[in-house]
């Protein structure tokens, strides 16, 4: 697997980094969208402080996460269900 040196800048700051070929896009994608919150959060809200900005990407970016994942976790269950029910048919149909 090849590694590259690559630099992303995040809030007006150049973080060097060593990363695999296949996750470079993926790496500067996730760097563009965190200068995109702080862009947006700035406008806003008016907020100049890059801490803070970077503070408010993080919370955001954390419950975004934390959302999906409990969103994948019903929708398996719900899956699940699904299945169970299926299965009793079958079961009653053929048993």
């Amino acid at each position: 697997m090849e590694e590259l040196s690559i630099k992303v800048k995040i809030a007006d700051r150049e973080y060097p980094m060593k990363v695999d070929a296949e996750d470079e896009e993926r790496i500067r994608l996730a760097g563009k969208k965190i200068n995109e919150k702080i862009k947006l959060y700035r406008d806003q809200f008016g907020i100049d402080d890059k801490q803070d900005l970077l503070a408010m990407v993080a919370f955001d970016s954390l419950y975004e996460k934390l959302q999906a994942e409990a969103n994948s976790t019903s929708t398996g269950e719900s899956a699940v269900d699904k299945i169970n029910y299926l299965s009793k048919l079958i079961s009653e149909v053929t048993g």
